[in-house]
C-alpha cells in the first residue's frame, strides 16, 4: 500500500522581467504558476504586474515545503550577481536537501 502522507516537492524558480529583474518564487507546479505570471491576471505576483514578457530563468526541485522557504529566503537576501551564477549554474544553492535542479531548454518560456 502506497503511503498516502508522501509529501510533494516544491520548486525554487527565478523569473526574469522586461527590465531584467530577477523575481524569486516558490511553487508546487513551476509550469501552472509560471503560465499564472505570464497570464498578467489576479494570480501574477505584484512584482510581475505590467513587466511582461517574462522568462523563466531557474527552477530547482526541493524536498518540502519548509526546504524551499529557506531556499528562496536564502536566494532573495543575495546580490543579482549570485543570482546570475545561479542561473549559469556556476553557484550552486547552499542546501543539501536540493533534489536537483530542473532542466530549462535555452531559459525560454516553458507555459504554452
Amino acid at each position: 500500500m502506497a503511503n498516502s502522507t508522501q509529501v510533494k516537492p516544491w520548486f525554487l524558480y527565478l523569473v526574469q522581467n522586461v527590465q531584467n529583474s530577477l523575481y524569486t518564487g516558490i511553487t508546487l507546479d513551476v509550469a501552472r504558476r509560471f503560465a499564472e505570471h505570464q497570464a498578467q491576471s489576479t494570480k501574477t505576483a505584484k512584482a510581475l504586474k505590467g513587466k511582461a514578457p517574462l522568462r523563466l530563468m531557474y527552477a530547482a526541485q526541493l524536498q518540502s515545503h519548509g526546504d524551499a522557504l529557506r531556499a528562496e529566503i536564502w536566494v532573495k537576501k543575495q546580490p543579482k550577481k549570485t543570482k546570475l551564477a545561479l542561473i549559469a549554474g556556476a553557484q550552486a544553492l547552499p542546501f543539501d536537501h536540493i533534489v536537483q535542479k530542473l532542466p530549462l531548454p535555452n531559459h525560454q518560456d516553458i507555459a504554452k
